[in-house]
C-alpha cells in the first residue's frame, strides 16, 4: 500500500501532531505531554474516513522523526503508537525506559 499523501507537524499549541491533507483538513492526530525531555503519547486518532489507508503510520513516523530531530525519548502510553513501534524497531531507540 502507497503511504497518503499527508504532512506531520507538531501543534505545541493543542499539545499534539496533527496529520493534515494538502488542503490543511486535519486527518489525524497524536496527542502528547512533555515530562521533560519525554514526550508521553496518550492517544491517537485518525478520522473515520481515513481509517486503513495509512495515515495512522505516517503520523506515528512523523511524530518520533520529529521527536527524535529534537533529541527528546518517547513513553508511548498510545496502544497504537507502542504497537507500531514494536513493529519499527529501527524507532525503539526512542523508547523511555
Amino acid at each position: 500500500m502507497a503511504e497518503p499523501d499527508v504532512d506531520v507537524a507538531d501543534n505545541p499549541a493543542e499539545h499534539r501532531y496533527e496529520a493534515r491533507d494538502g488542503d490543511g483538513t486535519v486527518l489525524g492526530f497524536s496527542a502528547y505531554r512533555r515530562s521533560g525531555d519525554v514526550v508521553v503519547i496518550t492517544h491517537t486518532e485518525v478520522d473515520d474516513s481515513q481509517e486503513g489507508q495509512g495515515v495512522g503510520s505516517v503520523l506515528v513516523r512523523g511524530a518520533l522523526d520529529d521527536i527524535r530531530a529534537s533529541g527528546r525519548t518517547v513513553r508511548p502510553q498510545c496502544p497504537f503508537v507502542r504497537a507500531w513501534i514494536d513493529r519499527h524497531e529501527e524507532y525503539a531507540d526512542l523508547v523511555s525506559d
